[in-house]
């Protein structure tokens, strides 16, 4: 058995982990950490930044109203705070220009990355995967900040892109069950959205139940009319053509058999 020697001179540093998926989390080797408003969104800002960002950039982002003066002495007293509530777990590393994360404090945003890359780069295996936990939630959806709106967008479209792409990948090798739940998982996070609803059609027709994807084209039909005034795209509405005797843009009239 091989022994790994143990530096009690340099222990191991505790590991922080900050949450931000769905709601924000700040998890120390004690426990969840309060933190103020203000001091968790100088947190989040370094999580979202991973190569850092300099002192200016980031008080004028945080305190876009305020004077250079008075937002820097704001990102000092945060980052005291910081400081503070992080104990012996070091979470940011600063210098008199530069501000960045410590290395060893995980970012589950930065995970659900990862994750992304490897959906969209990697062929499955042959065992049905589940849909990973980290696509399922919104970067901190409650959060009005600015400099926070492209990297949520961002996220979100890669994410929806990552599903629907396992979606039909997982179809193509026949595993309905697993392509569905993953073309759900999509849908659940935007349901108007139409190449979510084509993958869960293409399925219906690939598994040869033309009247399930005929009666969910048609719901789609339906709610994207009455939320948007909109009609599906030609594809989605060619997909399903053959198998009408009515165009699809049409509800069926009382009586008539589709």
């Amino acid at each position: 058995m091989t022994v790994i020697p143990v530096d009690r001179d340099h222990p191991p540093r505790p590991r922080a982990e900050v949450s931000l998926l769905g709601r924000f989390a700040l998890r120390l080797p004690h426990g969840h950490t309060y933190l103020a408003p203000t001091t968790q969104r100088v947190l989040v800002l370094l999580a979202i930044h991973a190569q850092g960002l300099a002192r200016g950039s980031a008080a004028a982002l945080l305190w876009p109203h305020l004077p250079d003066r008075r937002s820097a002495a704001s990102l000092r007293s945060a980052l005291w705070r910081l400081s503070r509530a992080g104990g012996p777990c070091q979470m940011i590393v600063c210098d008199s220009e530069h501000l960045r994360l410590d290395q060893d404090v995980q970012v589950d945003l930065h995970a659900a990355n990862r994750i992304v890359r490897d959906l969209t780069t990697h062929q499955l295996t042959a065992r049905s995967p589940a849909v990973p936990a980290y696509l399922r939630q919104d970067l901190l959806p409650d959060w009005g900040e600015s400099w926070l709106l492209v990297v949520r967008e961002h996220f979100r479209q890669t994410r929806l892109h990552a599903l629907e792409t396992c979606s039909r990948r997982l179809r193509e090798s026949g595993q309905m069950g697993a392509a569905m739940e993953f073309a759900m998982a999509a849908l659940e996070a935007d349901p108007l959205r139409e190449s979510a609803h084509r993958c869960v059609s293409e399925i219906h027709l690939a598994e040869g139940n033309v009247a399930d994807a005929l009666r969910f084209y048609d719901t789609y039909r339906r709610q994207l009319r009455s939320e948007l005034g909109l009609a599906p795209t030609s594809g989605y509405r060619n997909l399903l053509a053959p198998f009408l005797r009515r165009p699809l843009d049409r509800a069926p009239e009382p009586g008539h058999r589709a």
